[in-house]
């Protein structure tokens, strides 16, 4: 009998059900020997508390085209994931012994950044475990690409493509607000396709007199509007230069919700130009994978399972230029793939026109 533990960590994106399916077809369809699945609730926390289910087939029964995740997700910070919880509990013990319990063969494991250094502790304790990169940001590193990502850069360019027809009507200058809190991909390719006269990025330092000097010039050639992509984790060079302490209680301290509302507030007071933000929000995580998020979620899937199959534990399984690789655990965890300001997109996205307010 080969037994298999799944679970969905942090945030939840679309094509974690494709993923999980690709998983269950390779295996149940190739092996020589029963198979048995057990999701795990919400996470982590299903695995340290033992909430768990057999699944079965028709779990897996059109799911390809549904977005979320079937088995529920939570977010255990790795900060924490060696401090007892309020009753006492030994989390990664608490896992270890439900792995235990169900006599697992593997753990598939399908998130993010964080989720990651946690699949790699418990990997470091023992445990087969198997991960898929999952995460709308695309920032996770050892793989070119993550699911999830394509499907959120579709979702927050329709909102941009909406949001110029009102802008031009008006006159106005608009800010979408972005998901990217430290790592700018989404944004950044969102901002590309949406048509983006500016974009700010965590990456790159913004001078907000040079992202007022671009709409002035804009003006001055007769486009009546400004469309603004800002990730949620632009930061000014003024604010750049700061302690992270001095950051963080500037933040505590500050009268805008977000760094979008200061940049309109700024832009405002600089020009007298009507500034309108949207905010897509939780929208880039929801509703059905696209179909290349469908076909990246499923490939993914079948290699995880082979892995498992082929008893080849410790590994992510990423892509590398246009191929699935297997990526050694350790050398994931704890790594972000941040856009180099240098980079050949950020080079031509310049050649085009688009300011990232930095010159």
């Amino acid at each position: 009998m080969l037994r298999i533990g799944m679970l969905t960590s942090g945030g939840d994106c679309q094509a974690l059900n494709a993923a999980m399916r690709g998983v269950y077809k390779t295996v149940t369809n190739n092996s020589k020997e029963p198979v048995e699945f057990y999701g795990f609730e919400d996470g982590y926390k299903g695995m340290i508390y033992s909430h768990f289910h057999l699944l079965k087939d028709e779990d897996f029964t059109n799911i390809l085209t549904i977005g979320g995740t079937i088995l529920g997700t939570s977010r255990v910070p790795f900060k924490t994931i060696r401090e007892p919880d309020a009753k006492g509990l030994d989390k990664v013990e608490a896992m270890k012994q439900t792995y235990r319990k169900l006599q697992l063969d593997c753990l598939v494991m399908l998130g993010g950044n964080g989720s990651h250094k946690t699949a790699n502790l418990l990997s470091e304790e023992g445990l087969n475990v198997i991960t898929l990169p999952k995460t709308i940001d695309n920032d996770l590193w050892g793989t070119d690409m993550t699911f999830g990502f394509q499907t959120a850069v579709d979702v927050a360019t329709r909102c941009m493509d909406e949001i110029h027809t009102t802008a031009s009507s008006h006159g106005r200058v608009f800010i979408i607000e972005v998901m990217g809190h430290k790592v700018g991909w989404l944004p950044l390719n969102a901002g590309i396709a949406g048509g983006a006269d500016i974009i700010l990025l965590p990456e790159i330092p913004y001078d907000i007199d040079k992202v007022v000097e671009t709409i002035e010039k804009r003006d001055r050639a007769g486009k009546r509007f400004s469309i603004i992509a800002v990730a949620e984790g632009a930061i000014s060079k003024e604010d750049a230069a700061l302690s992270k302490k001095e950051y963080k209680k500037k933040l505590a301290k500050s009268e805008y919700p977000s760094v979008s509302y200061e940049v309109a507030d700024q832009i405002f007071k600089k020009t007298g130009k009507e500034v309108r933000v949207t905010v897509p929000g939780h929208t880039q995580r929801g509703g059905a994978p696209c179909p290349y998020d469908r076909v990246f979620a499923s490939r993914l899937g079948a290699e995880a399972g082979k892995l498992i199959l082929d008893r080849e534990f410790g590994f992510m399984v990423g892509y590398k230029n246009r191929e699935m690789v297997k990526v050694p655990l350790a050398e994931v965890a704890g790594k972000l793939k941040t856009i180099d300001p240098e980079a050949r997109i950020i080079k031509e996205s310049k050649l085009l026109g688009i300011s990232f307010g930095d010159e």
